[in-house]
């Protein structure tokens, strides 16, 4: 059976001022063929038609002290009606539905019709990039299909998402619901063989997905697990369920109440639109107002999960875990699995950890702040999880370069604020740059806007320079700079570590030559250290000091595509922390030695000996104390042009004379900027905090004049 319906919804589902109905969907329903097309207001969701969405250039006014003016074009590269590519701090809409527009959202997707279970694809994902994926959403006890309402937007730039609705009194068995689930991603593989299908499992719906996967092993699917209920057996509510089995009807309503607060943490979930950069008395405020709005919308629980679909679905919850635990070892999918630390109602700390070691192909991510309604919280962006995991791609492989999605504002935003803040303020960050008449100037000016662009710089210790160059760039000039990371952030054991997440999130590739030459094709700005890891992990009395190896790595790749390469220098690792122990101190510590032994066995190595003193340097972590910040200098040197100099810089001793010239220039930047740092009145972190506290915003601090 096909059916085509028309959902009332809620304000942010509205397609026009027309009287038409105000969410309109394409649904397959269980045991359906492919769905007729709606009209061109609609979504289509097996791919016939899109909406094409528009947007509008905005601008952005943080309130507060450090208020940034500055606007950013988001209006999106559209050929033919399919969205090319995402601008960089482009709007992912998250913090503008709320927790209260779920609960809008059901109210009319509950009405019992009789139907069974189906897809439908919200209006607010908008169209999608050209060539995406598809994306599954497989719902957890509410079946409602609205768990990614905080989502759609974000989700919808990357992904074709189709979410799956059970209606409350729908009684199909655990084995029907995955079999139509099965069908509908045979059919898209069939349509797709070479790109990914995405299924995402929020609790009941973790062990529908794996269910799909162990019964599908050769599709490629990617499995992201919402804190999965394959451990409902060893959930600490077990005892409870048979008494939620004796309560009469007439104390039904009280459990909604109560599944709310085991469920989620009303206040994680209220905080949702909350901006983060206001002052800490209006947030409290704003959090006081948005609890008030959402306790009354918690009665409606009991409408979503009626006392007899409630039993019915712990049901269904105990074979689903057990028919997905006993499959476990045919899953061959890629899975990614997000744990909440105070989760009350499944252990899913422990679950991810057991999943980890009994699945072949898994990445865990927790987060020990939130509940089970992980994906109705504040502090989690799905598609920020997605993309600082690695996990997006666009086919059978991923491809660092075409499948780097752009950070988002609210991801800018973020980042600034809540995870480098305190570095953000310490630091201090000045930049200056050379114009082409060999001018300083401060700002940016002097970079070349229009890619290719090489920048070539020396690596501070610890990498302590990356995040403000990275965040200037995009602030001053909208432009997203792609590092170039050592692989071992990728493939390595520092994979695992979510603390790397960020750098990919902002542009982070592993350093190879065909990541390189796919980014100077693309006209990208790269950013490159050829001393690498030998620079940011250097020994005592070795600050600022280059190491670079014997061979122009870099110069004849940049003039084959015409890059302009840009060399710059950044000062003050030396005015935020001591080295204490270097590689040689740990060396010397037996334990120590050892574990860095053993850690760099299976390292991932860039170079061979014949490197010079750059190669194969082995990982550690350096013992440092911090000191009373001072300030990071950046300058830009002169840019090098290449084009035009293909053909003379494909002699060896031409490239290596323009390598000495640019390492020239990068030692004599660094004298530049540690002499005329003794001039800045603001050095001291103290004197630019009264600074800003009376005049303005922490970038446009004065500085001595160049």
């Amino acid at each position: 059976m096909t059916s085509i319906i028309g959902f009332p919804g809620p304000h942010f589902c509205v397609l026009n001022s027309e009287n038409k109905p105000r969410f309109q969907v394409q649904v397959r329903s269980l045991g359906s063929k492919d769905s007729p097309v709606l009209s061109s207001d609609s979504v289509a969701v097996n791919g016939a038609s899109v909406i094409e969405e528009r947007e509008e250039r905005r601008s952005l006014i943080d309130e507060g002290n450090e208020r940034l003016r500055h606007k950013v074009n988001e209006e999106k590269r559209v050929k033919d009606g399919v969205l090319e590519s995402l601008e960089p701090l482009w709007d992912d809409g998250y913090g503008t539905v709320t927790v209260k527009d779920y609960f809008d959202a059901t109210k009319e997707m509950i009405k019992p019709d009789g139907g069974p279970p189906r897809w439908f694809c919200p209006v607010a994902c908008g169209a999608p990039l050209k060539d995406s994926p598809i994306l599954f959403f497989l719902p957890g006890l509410d079946g409602t299909g609205w768990g990614l309402i905080l989502h759609h937007k974000a989700l919808g730039k990357a992904f074709e998402v189709r979410c799956l609705h059970i209606p409350i009194n729908d009684r199909t068995p655990f084995e029907g619901l995955v079999k139509f689930v099965e069908e509908t991603v045979r059919l898209e593989h069939a349509s797709s063989p070479n790109k990914p299908i995405y299924l995402v499992g929020d609790s009941f719906g973790g062990c529908l997905s794996l269910a799909v996967a162990a019964r599908n092993p050769t599709i490629d699917l990617v499995l992201i697990l919402v804190n999965s209920a394959s451990s409902i057996e060893r959930s600490q509510l077990q005892p409870l369920f048979p008494i939620l089995e004796a309560i009469p009807d007439e104390l039904h309503t009280a459990i909604p109440y109560f599944l709310s607060f085991v469920m989620g943490d009303p206040t994680k979930m209220a905080m949702v639109n909350i901006e983060i950069r206001l002052p800490p008395s209006l947030k409290l405020t704003q959090l006081s107002r948005n609890l008030v709005a959402l306790l009354p919308c918690l009665s409606s629980l009991a409408d979503i999960i009626p006392r007899a679909t409630l039993l019915w679905k712990l049901k269904l919850l105990k074979s689903a875990a057990a028919y997905a635990n006993s499959r476990l070892h045919a899953v061959k999918a890629e899975v990614l699995v997000l744990a909440s630390g105070k989760d009350n109602m499944v252990p899913s700390r422990d679950e991810a950890q057991r999943l980890m070691s009994s699945l072949q192909n898994c990445t865990v991510r927790h987060f020990n702040d939130n509940g089970h309604t992980l994906l109705l919280e504040d502090g989690i962006n799905l598609l920020t999880v997605i993309k600082g995991t690695c996990k997006y791609r666009r086919s059978r492989k991923r491809d660092y370069v075409s499948d780097f999605l752009p950070p988002s504002m609210s991801e800018f935003k973020y980042t600034s604020d809540e995870v480098f803040g305190l570095l953000r303020l310490a630091t201090g960050s000045v930049m200056f740059s050379t114009l082409e008449d060999g001018k300083i100037v401060r700002g940016l000016a002097g970079v070349p806007h229009e890619g290719p662009v090489l920048i070539v710089g020396y690596h501070n210790l610890m990498g302590l320079e990356l995040n403000s160059l990275v965040e200037e760039f995009l602030r001053e000039k909208n432009i997203m700079v792609r590092g170039a990371a050592h692989p071992e952030l990728f493939w390595g054991k520092a994979a695992s570590s979510a603390s790397f997440d960020w750098l990919k999130v902002f542009g982070a590739v592993p350093v190879t030559g065909k990541n390189l030459f796919k980014l100077l094709s693309s006209k990208s700005h790269v950013l490159l250290y050829p001393g690498g890891v030998r620079e940011a992990l250097h020994f005592k009395g070795e600050e600022y000091k280059l190491f670079w190896p014997n061979q122009p790595e870099f110069v004849r790749m940049a003039a084959q595509f015409g890059a302009t390469i840009v060399p710059f220098a950044a000062v003050g690792e030396d005015d935020l922390l001591e080295l204490v122990f270097d590689y040689n101190d740990l060396k010397k510590i037996p334990v120590i030695s050892d574990y860095i032994k053993e850690s760099n066995r299976d390292a991932i190595r860039l170079r061979d000996e014949t490197s010079g003193e750059v190669a194969n340097t082995d990982l550690f972590l350096p013992g440092v104390l911090p000191k009373l910040p001072g300030r990071y200098y950046y300058l830009f040197g002169k840019p090098i042009v290449t084009k035009g100099k293909k053909e003379i810089l494909k002699d060896k001793e031409n490239a290596n004379k323009l390598y000495l010239e640019i390492q020239s220039d990068i030692e004599n930047s660094i004298a530049y900027l540690l002499k005329k740092r003794e001039e800045d009145p603001y050095r001291s972190v103290t004197d630019r905090t009264a600074y800003r506290a009376m005049y303005s915003p922490i970038h446009e601090v004065p500085t001595f004049e160049p």
